[in-house]
């Protein structure tokens, strides 16, 4: 059989589609953006048929990048943007309404009942996750309530709940399996991530009724074949993983203890916690990393929602860069004396202050500060905003202590910005030569699967890295600066 996979990377802003080989070297790609849509302040929306169409789209150009066909596709594994979700129609297979993306806020007030009513502690027992918008939950309640209708249709078993894994299955399979994998369904807050399945008393809390639910399986599980007419040949969908899942994986941080960080539009710090489920007493995420052959490994996780986004906002916003490539040459001339902190708090501030509420802010502004300033304190924001995760990591589980950071996504092309973060969590960075690991995460559940590919073991060996970024930051001027940063967020919190 074939050892070529292809990897669906179903992203907040763009798909890709890789085709890698056996070696794990990119032999065909294909990428293409998507609207952003924002009907109200705080509100993000996708329309899931232009991710539909991107990735279907993405696919067939990958495949013939490659120059390749269906038919020497030994496997898919498709890996998504997390808590975003979809209501769709079973018969038609088509959405009732746009998709509610995972940065979105509309849910604030009820989360904020659910708190005021006492109800977190019961929420975090079961999903390790607290009561925010970002989760799928409060949003899949929000449609049921607001499309007209569909909380009727829903309890009559018209419609299917989903994330963005679980509809494109839908669709690639041609309604034929309504599936997720345990990775997206611990993210939704209905999973009781001991039990592993969906949990009545958190479907009764928000209303969800079960007929909606896709079946829990494995990240790495026969998900169905594709629909011939799609790509010219039914290609076998055998991985299934969230993001940050899928870059663990990719990252090969199989071991506890490991710990990697993903730099996209937002950033997503994971460490592995092996079996054991840790309970965090500084607002982390208690998360399941994977669950493989029936074997559930967990994992602590510190999300945050602005990342790359906010070099976005450079470029898109204020217009003082042209190109995300120009940030780090910008930032290296910016004046050492004058620290200027950026609080991106553009949609909320996420682990471990968790406030939908707070929005973002500048602090440190002179008649001397200039665009060089504004850029790099938008990069330094992301470094702090992980010395944060890695600092409550270290309180929450001892074995976090002296540990290596492996890093991947779009930022992590910027040596400016990896020093400053070697810098500011004074422990090295590790960057892998394989930049992709979030599609090869997904690549490698299909083609072990397959057979094509090597287990934990062989991937792990595989592992390669490109540079490691060791602090030289002295403690001092270290300090001084967390310090800084710590008074910024504490003046833009809300509650």
């Amino acid at each position: 059989m074939s050892g070529y996979v292809l990897a669906i990377d179903q992203g907040t802003t763009s798909t890709r589609a890789i085709v890698f080989d056996d070696g794990y070297r990119i032999k065909g790609v294909a990428q293409q953006e998507f609207p952003q849509h924002f009907p109200r302040s705080g509100w993000v929306e996708h329309d899931p048929e232009d991710i539909w169409s991107s990735v279907v789209d993405t696919v067939r150009g990958a495949i013939a990048d490659a120059s390749l066909s269906a038919s020497d596709i030994a496997g898919i594994g498709i890996t998504n943007q997390r808590e975003t979700v979809v209501l769709w129609d079973r018969e038609t297979g088509k959405p009732l309404h746009n998709a509610i993306v995972w940065q979105d806020r509309r849910t604030s007030d009820l989360c904020h009942r659910l708190v005021a009513d006492g109800m977190e502690p019961m929420i975090t027992e079961k999903t390790g996750l607290i009561v925010d918008p970002y989760f799928s939950g409060t949003k899949i309640a929000w449609l049921l309530d607001h499309v007209e209708g569909a909380r009727t249709r829903a309890e009559r078993g018209e419609l299917a709940f989903g994330t963005v894994d679980s509809f494109l299955l839908f669709r690639l399979t041609g309604g034929r399996v309504h599936a997720t994998d345990a990775s997206n369904a611990s993210r939704t807050m209905l999973f009781d991530i001991s039990a592993n399945e969906w949990d009545d008393d958190l479907l009764g809390l928000l209303n969800v009724p079960r007929a909606i639910l896709p079946q829990v399986m494995d990240c790495d599980a026969d998900f169905g074949l594709t629909e011939p007419g799609l790509f010219g040949a039914a290609i076998p969908i055998l991985g299934m993983a969230g993001d940050q899942h899928a870059a663990t994986l990719g990252q090969a941080c199989f071991e506890p203890g490991m710990l990697k960080s993903t730099y996209g539009t937002g950033c997503f710090a994971v460490l592995n916690t092996g079996m054991e489920r840790v309970a965090s007493n500084n607002r982390l995420l208690t998360t399941i990393a994977y669950r493989l052959g029936g074997q559930t490994t967990y994992a602590l996780e510190g999300s945050i929602f602005i990342a790359g986004a906010a070099v976005q906002w450079l470029r898109d916003g204020l217009k003082i860069i042209d190109k995300a490539e120009v940030s780090g040459p910008l930032a290296a001339k910016a004046d050492a004396e004058q620290d200027v902190y950026l609080v991106p708090a553009f949609t909320g501030l996420g682990a471990p202050w968790w406030d939908a509420d707070a929005r973002g802010a500048i602090y440190g502004l002179s008649r001397k500060t200039g665009p060089n300033e504004i850029v790099r304190a938008a990069l330094e924001a992301v470094c702090y905003q992980t010395a944060d995760l890695l600092t409550a990591m270290k309180k929450d589980w001892s074995r976090a202590g002296d540990t290596t950071l492996r890093v991947d996504g779009g930022m992590v092309a910027s040596d400016w910005t990896m020093q400053c973060l070697a810098d500011l969590l004074d422990a090295p960075v590790d960057r892998p030569v394989v930049l992709e690991t979030t599609a090869l995460g997904a690549a490698w559940l299909a083609g072990q699967k397959a057979g094509v590919w090597p287990g934990m073991e062989g991937f792990a060996a595989r592992w390669r890295l490109e540079r490691r970024f060791e602090p030289r930051m002295d403690a001092v001027t270290r300090g001084r600066k967390l310090s800084g940063w710590a008074d910024a967020v504490k003046r833009t919190l809300t509650v």
